[in-house]
């Protein structure tokens, strides 16, 4: 089983799945790191061939995934916008979990982060706040459970995770 973090950009998807990976011995992935490791940086990827060949990159690196076991996967912001990839998650019994977060919370994370991540480039709390009512359901259509990350430690979120997936590690 693996276990697919999906969520608004700084809802604590790397930071989370790197502790449950600690925690489990599961084997982490990053999503976006893959499409950088194998193509170069998002944001270049972006401005020279737009956000459409980006997504079709990560369905690639999603299909790929797919195919592993006992792993955890923190995906990138936009990734289970394509049912595809909320689909080949969860071919091999994989749970998603959204990690919810208020938009104060997402803001304060990552509002400053607009030269790194092409979707927040000259964002501001409001354009920020409309991404996230557009993406918001999708990520609940498609989670199996979610988990607030508002004012918890990154280490509290996890152990919820390993509980709420029903690992039987004890943590």
């Amino acid at each position: 089983m693996n276990i697919i973090l999906c969520g608004m950009m700084g809802s604590g998807k790397t930071s989370v799945g790197i502790r449950i990976s600690e925690l489990t011995g599961m084997r982490w992935y990053d999503t976006d790191d893959l499409i950088t490791q194998k193509y170069g940086k998002i944001s270049d990827i972006f401005e020279f061939y737009g956000e459409a060949r980006f997504r079709e990159l990560e369905t690639e690196v999603v299909h790929s995934l797919s195919e592993e076991d006992n792993c955890v996967i923190s995906t990138g912001g936009g990734c289970v916008l394509r049912a595809e990839n909320s689909t080949a998650f969860k071919k091999g019994g994989g749970k998603i979990v959204f990690l919810e977060a208020d938009i104060e919370t997402l803001f304060r994370r990552v509002g400053h982060t607009g030269q790194d991540r092409p979707l927040l480039k000259n964002a501001n709390l409001d354009s920020m706040k409309i991404l996230l009512d557009s993406r918001t359901p999708i990520y609940k259509g498609c989670a199996d459970f979610t988990v607030k990350t508002d004012d918890k430690d990154v280490d509290g979120v996890a152990r919820e995770i390993v509980k709420l997936v029903g690992l039987g590690v004890e943590v």
